[in-house]
């Protein structure tokens, strides 16, 4: 799971959060927020690939974190509020 805040005040930054975003999309991840990005993975060897690829992604400023949990952590999430009818499927998702 990626989450990162970028800096969005100029035209520039806005292009370089944009590229980034588009990066991610490029790597296969899905939007669950709007500065929250996931992907599954079949293990932490595909994993370390993926978190080299982001690296080199990152715009020169902003805060990016990866974030690496097992399908078994991600079932246990809690989904709050209205918009949770969607169900889980932890049998696919381990996440970073």
């Amino acid at each position: 799971m990626t989450l990162f805040d970028l800096p969005v005040v100029t035209k520039a930054e806005r292009k370089r959060a944009t590229v980034f975003r588009n990066k991610l999309l490029d790597l296969g991840f899905e939007m669950v927020q709007y500065s929250v990005y996931m992907k599954h993975v079949a293990g932490k060897e595909q994993a370390e690939a993926i978190q080299v690829k982001i690296k080199d992604a990152v715009p020169e400023y902003g805060n990016v974190k990866l974030l690496l949990i097992t399908d078994r952590q991600f079932g246990n999430i809690l989904h709050l509020g209205r918009h949770s009818k969607r169900p889980i499927n932890a049998d696919q998702l381990a996440l970073f």
